[in-house]
């Protein structure tokens, strides 16, 4: 008796024929904006795990280091300088002021407006968090050369530019 069409089919569990999946990801030759991204991914990785050590969040260290980096930004400021919308700074700032890393003031020239800083006990967590940091980013660049470390900082400030650019929330 002829088999039926059923069972002369190969069964499609199984297929020892098949090529090797490529692996995914990015390789030398990717799109400049598809290694920069996955790039950023495993910085952010890095960080934040370094940031949880100390009970932060990414976020945190990120709104952190910027009021490290420029001393008096008013809350817009920050905002603008971060790309983060004014409704998850505000929070995110709330939060740090119960946890006393943050304060705020009035602003001077504007009383309607408020400036963030630092608090001591911000500045000593930052600065704990980026000495782990600096570590986590030194592992990961190990395999290049501190030339070509340099040079790129300089090529990815030059991509940044002075562009207003809202950014994204981080």
């Amino acid at each position: 008796m002829p088999a039926s069409p059923a069972s002369s089919r190969p069964d499609p569990t199984i297929d020892d024929e098949a090529p090797p999946r490529p692996t995914l990801g990015p390789g030398p030759d990717s799109e400049l904006t598809w290694l920069l991204h996955r790039a950023a991914q495993r910085m952010h990785a890095l960080v934040g795990a370094e940031a949880e050590r100390h009970g932060l969040s990414l976020r945190d260290h990120i709104v952190l280091s910027a009021l490290h980096k420029t001393a008096d930004l008013t809350q817009v400021e920050l905002g603008q300088a971060l790309g983060m919308d004014k409704t998850t700074l505000t929070a995110e700032i709330d939060r740090l002021e119960r946890m006393e890393l943050v304060v705020r003031r009035v602003n001077p020239r504007d009383r309607r407006a408020r400036i963030v800083a630092l608090t001591p006990k911000g500045d000593a967590t930052r600065a704990a968090v980026a000495a782990g940091t600096e570590a986590r980013e030194a592992d990961a660049v190990r395999a290049i050369a501190a030339a070509e470390v340099a040079q790129l900082r300089r090529a990815l400030y030059v991509i940044i530019g002075s562009a207003d650019d809202p950014g994204s929330c981080i």
